[in-house]
C-alpha cells in the first residue's frame, strides 16, 4: 500500500514537472541565452498567458540575432498579436539587409499586415519577376487588328507596397499603352517592321506610377495579324445601307398601293352613283310618258341613238 502512494506521488511528481515546465519555458529560455538572445524568463511566461507562442518569439529573435539585426520581443509579440505572420516578416529583413535594401521592421509588418507577402516583394526585388500579358487585341488605322503578347519584366517597390496597385493593374496600363500605340500606327506593317516602337512609346507613358512595381522593360513576345476590321465595317456599313433602302423602297411601294386602292374604291363610288343616276331613268321616262311630255316617236328615236351609241362603242374596243 505505501509502495502504490510513492507511485501516485511519483507520477503526480512527473506531471506537476512537465506542467512547470510548459509554463516556465526554461529549455527554451536556455537556449536563446546560448545563442545570445537576452529574453525574460518571466516574458516568456506571461506570453503563454497571452496566447502567444514562445517558441516562434524566440526563433525569430535566435534567426534575426544571427543574421546581424537587432529584434525586440515586444515588438515581434504586437505583430503576432495584430495576425501577423513574424517568420516571414523576419526572413524578409534578413534578406533586405543582405541585398543592401533598406527596410526596417515598421516597414516589414505594415506590408505583412497589408495582406501582402513581404519575403516574396523583397525576393522580388532582388530577382525580378516576369508578367506575361494576355492576348491585347488593337487596330491600326488601315484598318487591320493585330492581336500582341508582351513580357513585362517588373521589380517590387517596397516603398509602394502599402496602398500601391497590384499585377492587375500592371497588366490593365500595359494593354492600354499596346492599343494605343498600335492605334496610332498609320499601317499595320509598320508595327510589324518594328514592334520595339511598342515597347518604347509604352515604357514613356508611365505606367508604373503609383503601383507597387518598378517596369524595367517591356518586350514584344509575339504579334499576329487578325481579321481586316475595316473591310468588315465597311460590309456591315454596305448591308446597313441596303437594308435602309429595301425599308425605303417597301414603304414607296406600299403608299402606292395604297394610293391605287384608294383611287380603285373612289372609281367605284362614282360608278354606283352612275348606275344610281342610270336607274332612274326609266322612272323619269314612265312619267314622261303618263305627263305626255314624251311621244312613243321620241322613245324609238332615243333607242336607236343608243343603238347606235353601242356599236360605235364596240367598233372601237
Amino acid at each position: 500500500m505505501m509502495l502504490g502512494a510513492t507511485l501516485i506521488w511519483i507520477a503526480v511528481g512527473i506531471v506537476g514537472f512537465f506542467i512547470l515546465l510548459w509554463f516556465f519555458p526554461v529549455t527554451l529560455w536556455f537556449q536563446a541565452l546560448i545563442s545570445g538572445v537576452r529574453i525574460n524568463l518571466i516574458q516568456l511566461v506571461l506570453m503563454r498567458w497571452r496566447k502567444v507562442p514562445p517558441s516562434t518569439i524566440v526563433m525569430a529573435m535566435i534567426t534575426g540575432t544571427k543574421a546581424g539585426l537587432t529584434m525586440d520581443a515586444n515588438a515581434l509579440e504586437a505583430h503576432y498579436l495584430a495576425k501577423g505572420n513574424v517568420t516571414k516578416v523576419v526572413n524578409a529583413l534578413i534578406s533586405a539587409d543582405k541585398a543592401n535594401i533598406p527596410l526596417d521592421f515598421k516597414m516589414a509588418a505594415a506590408i505583412d499586415l497589408a495582406g501582402r507577402d513581404v519575403f516574396e516583394a523583397v525576393q522580388m526585388s532582388v530577382n525580378p519577376k516576369v508578367i506575361n500579358t494576355p492576348p491585347v487585341s488593337a487596330v491600326a488605322k488601315d484598318g487591320i487588328q493585330l492581336i500582341a503578347k508582351a513580357r513585362v519584366t517588373v521589380r517590387a517597390n517596397i516603398k509602394q507596397l502599402v496602398g500601391g496597385a497590384g499585377e492587375e493593374t500592371v497588366l490593365a496600363r500595359v494593354g492600354e499603352g499596346i492599343v494605343s500605340s498600335i492605334g496610332s500606327s498609320a499601317s499595320h506593317k509598320s508595327v510589324l517592321e518594328n514592334p520595339d516602337n511598342i515597347s518604347r512609346v509604352v515604357l514613356e507613358k508611365g505606367l508604373d506610377s503609383g503601383t507597387a512595381f518598378e517596369i524595367l522593360s517591356i518586350d514584344i513576345a509575339d504579334i499576329d495579324v487578325g481579321k481586316n476590321i475595316g473591310a468588315v465595317l465597311q460590309m456591315d456599313q454596305a448591308n446597313a445601307d441596303k437594308n435602309i433602302a429595301q425599308a425605303r423602297a417597301e414603304e414607296r411601294r406600299a403608299m402606292a398601293v395604297a394610293l391605287e386602292q384608294e383611287k380603285k374604291a373612289e372609281a367605284q363610288d362614282a360608278r354606283a352613283k352612275v348606275i344610281l343616276a342610270e336607274a332612274q331613268i326609266p322612272l323619269a321616262m314612265a312619267e314622261a310618258f303618263r305627263a305626255g311630255n314624251l311621244g312613243i316617236m321620241d322613245y324609238y328615236r332615243m333607242k336607236n341613238i343608243q343603238a347606235d351609241t353601242d356599236m360605235r362603242e364596240q367598233i372601237a374596243k
